[in-house]
């Protein structure tokens, strides 16, 4: 186990408060109105069987799609004070420097082709001034903090990679830009259990260092009970396209709802499916999760 307490965040404050949220594919409803308010420093995972809506929610959370209905507000660390601003109401540039905040880690990793360097160096020198030397040294720390060797792999291309190194070098450069929130998709498909457990360390170690001494806030989309085992986050659970439960870990596991109490006994099986996935590609929009 290694859940701890978690680190201090301001008190109160919210990340992300979801409104009424809903979303349909013609006739088919995957969100039905779900609301949902995450506080700074949180860590929160999202669960529910495929067609649940998780990575719908997921995406609208981060405005890579439209709700037909309700809103979400999100705090602008771009801001004084990072005020709770309406991802609606934002223009592309406002968008542009509120996500400068975030960093998502791709199911698939949607690495490009090219060296892990480039992966990770790209995004520092498009949207910072950093000069090279200062990037060169952000990639290294980054790597190492994703538990990697940093000259064994830093010259290495895409194709070389093995599936959890794929996995690790993403998450080195979700971290490389220091973000208040990282959102996760399941980080741990399609990795056996090895690789797995150091992913979940990973994620926990990662969501408690930030490296500016501020809370970070983490959301993970995962089906991996052995991770919420060893995380102890907070459990959202979807169903239907609604939220059927939100507590703690512990909460979750002793409940006695059929609902979740069937998830439960079904996280195995849903987490090993998708084992046939490349470590690098793209991410796949033929599912609704």
């Amino acid at each position: 186990m290694i859940a701890r307490t978690p680190k201090g965040s301001s008190e109160g404050a919210t990340e992300i408060r979801a409104e009424a949220v809903s979303r349909s594919f013609g006739a088919h409803a995957v969100l039905r109105g779900i609301d949902l308010e995450v506080l700074r420093g949180q860590i929160v995972a999202i669960v529910g069987a495929s067609g649940s809506g998780k990575t719908v929610f997921l995406d609208i959370l981060t405005a890579l799609m439209r709700p037909d209905r309700g809103r979400v507000m999100v705090a602008d660390h771009s801001r004084p004070g990072s005020p709770l601003v309406d991802l609606l109401a934002l223009s592309p540039e406002e968008l542009d420097r509120l996500r400068m905040h975030w960093s998502i880690v791709f199911q698939r990793n949607a690495l490009f082709t090219g060296s892990v360097y480039d992966n990770i160096a790209l995004w520092l020198r498009e949207h910072t001034e950093m000069p090279e030397d200062q990037i060169r040294q952000r990639v290294r720390e980054s790597l190492k903090a994703a538990a990697l060797d940093v000259d064994d792999v830093i010259r290495k291309d895409r194709e070389e990679l093995s599936g959890g190194m794929a996995k690790r070098v993403a998450i080195a450069r979700a971290i490389a830009v220091r973000p208040k929130v990282i959102f996760y998709d399941e980080p741990t498909t399609g990795l056996d259990p090895i690789i797995s457990g150091q992913i979940h360390e990973l994620i926990f170690n990662n969501h408690h260092e930030s490296g500016d001494g501020e809370a970070r806030t983490t959301l993970v989309i995962t089906h991996d009970k052995e991770l919420l085992r060893r995380v102890r986050p907070r459990v959202v659970m979807l169903h239907q396209g609604r939220i059927a439960f939100d507590g703690t870990y512990e909460e979750f596991t002793e409940s006695r709802s059929p609902v979740a109490e069937e998830y439960l006994r079904s996280m195995p099986v849903l987490q090993a499916r998708d084992e046939s996935l490349p470590a690098w590609g793209g991410r796949a929009r033929t599912r609704v999760k």
